[in-house]
């Protein structure tokens, strides 16, 4: 039996009907851990006692506990607390930070008796498309050892999409999951804000960042969000409602389902292929009996200024709390306490989480407050509108995930606009609190994954789901293997 080529329902399967133990399975991707981890450079930590965890999963289960994940291996975005293990976001400011608590999906994961394998890399404290913003080392692109692998995720991306974890976490501000999904040919999917508890997870832009699901397939996608979502009392974010079960109906199939085309994100470069991959996946949907029209978001091109001026002011805020003072590093040379803040930010910080602080910092600052964050909060809110109104006439919004396929390592380190364009389809999702999915379409004329995003209502995540698997049962795309050994 070939362990990590399984989805993570197969493993769930096997390892309930005894075919396969817990033990054996994390065995088996610990391994593929050992022997890709050195070109992927997908993990930041390995869990040592990850068998043992196996080990007592076998135990319940024969004692008669059981769940739809029981036993099946997980990697987690190390930007979530997991009680005892460090959580560093990639920076040199928590190095040696440790977790004294679990993040709420850390707990719920436990209740579903999951393995955690370890922790991945990511782009430092979540900011960046690329993961070459990490303070410890950059993550691969498992079909290019050359490419990036997308970010701020990428690094729970890039096991998924090698076989070292049949599921991870990521978090998600702008398209942190979406886009490294995108570019290493797997699903990824951003909730409804509020759907998942953001209770421990370090935070980067507060009224934007979403924990969200890694897998290689909707239906292992469906399961892991079954996992995670649902209300809780110690996220004042966190939406009161009845959880969804997201694989009731995700057999169902997309007949009379009603899908937009938003102009907006086909027409600056029609000739991409990307957008053409996703224009020929739009003939498959009519195929399975959607109904296609083009729709219009207006505001689309406000997207990325009013993305940077809310995270950039977000961010400002939330990391002022990193001073050397109450937790992770502290410069051990400062003379007096205005220097051990400079100094210790100065070295624990990298570039970019630099530059985004200042740039948030400026927006922030009287005199600025109403010309530019103020105003992007009214343009979020006409973003938003645009969305509302496309939904009172469809059930999802079909775009590209990404504007290119993975890019070079270094191709764009040196110029932050660009990089940031990299996002341009996706973090008016964010925007808006609305949910998307990222699904394999195809691949470029260089044998690259490129994905398909769909687009929901709030909290229809079910929906976005059971397109995607209707999508992945009429094409392979999904089924492609990334060569990394």
């Amino acid at each position: 039996m070939d362990i990590t080529g399984l989805s993570a329902a197969e493993i769930a399967a096997a390892i309930k009907t005894k075919k396969l133990s817990s033990k054996e399975a994390t065995a088996a991707f610990l391994k593929r851990i050992e022997d890709t981890d050195g070109t992927v450079k997908s993990f930041l930590s390995v869990n040592a006692s990850a068998l043992k965890e196996a080990e007592q999963r076998d135990l319940e289960l024969a004692k008669g506990k059981s769940g739809p994940l029981y036993g099946v291996p997980v990697a987690i975005k190390d930007n979530m607390c997991l009680l005892g293990s460090k959580t560093t976001c990639a920076s040199k400011i928590l190095e040696n930070f440790t977790a004294p608590y679990d993040a709420t999906v850390i707990e719920r994961l436990k209740a579903q008796g999951v393995v955690f394998l370890g922790k991945c890399n990511m782009d430092e404290f979540a900011m960046g498309s690329s993961t070459e913003n990490s303070a410890f080392h950059t993550t691969t692109n498992p079909w290019d050892s050359s490419r990036i692998p997308g970010g701020s995720s990428g690094g729970s991306a890039a096991a998924v999409a090698s076989r070292q974890a049949p599921l991870s976490l990521g978090s998600d501000t702008g398209g942190s999951i979406r886009q490294p999904a995108a570019c290493c040919g797997i699903v990824g999917l951003k909730p409804t804000y509020g759907r998942v508890s953001r209770y421990g997870l370090v935070a980067f832009a507060s009224s934007l960042d979403q924990i969200g699901p890694f897998a290689r397939t909707a239906e292992d996608c469906a399961l892991l969000m079954n996992a995670i979502s649902g209300y809780d009392p110690k996220d004042s974010t966190s939406i009161n409602r009845e959880s969804a079960d997201h694989t009731v109906r995700l057999k169902d199939g997309v007949k009379g389902m009603r899908i937009g085309l938003p102009s907006e994100y086909f027409e600056k470069d029609p000739s991409a292929e990307g957008v053409k991959s996703v224009l020929e996946a739009s003939k498959v949907f009519e195929k399975l009996g959607a109904k296609i029209e083009k729709v219009s978001l207006p505001h689309t091109d406000y997207c990325l200024a009013v993305y940077y001026i809310i995270a950039t002011a977000e961010a400002s805020s939330n990391l002022a709390r990193y001073d050397g003072v109450h937790y992770g590093f502290r410069d051990k040379d400062a003379k007096n306490l205005r220097d051990m803040y400079n100094k210790t930010r100065a070295k624990g910080f990298g570039s970019e989480v630099k530059r985004r602080i200042m740039l948030g910092t400026y927006v922030l600052s009287a005199g600025y407050y109403d010309a530019y964050y103020l105003k992007a909060q009214k343009v979020r809110t006409l973003i938003k509108r645009d969305f509302d109104n496309v939904f009172k006439r469809f059930d999802l919004i079909l775009t590209p995930t990404t504007p290119t396929p993975a890019f070079k390592i270094g191709e764009k380190v040196s110029d932050p606009i660009q990089m940031y364009l990299s996002d341009i389809f996706t973090i008016s999702v964010n925007l808006a609190g609305v949910p998307g999915v990222s699904v394999p379409c195809g691949f470029s004329a260089g044998g690259l994954p490129l994905g398909l995003q769909l687009i929901g209502r709030p909290f229809e995540e079910a929906v976005m789901l059971r397109a995607a698997y209707s999508y992945e049962q009429a094409t392979d795309w999904h089924k492609k293997a990334a060569p990394v050994k």
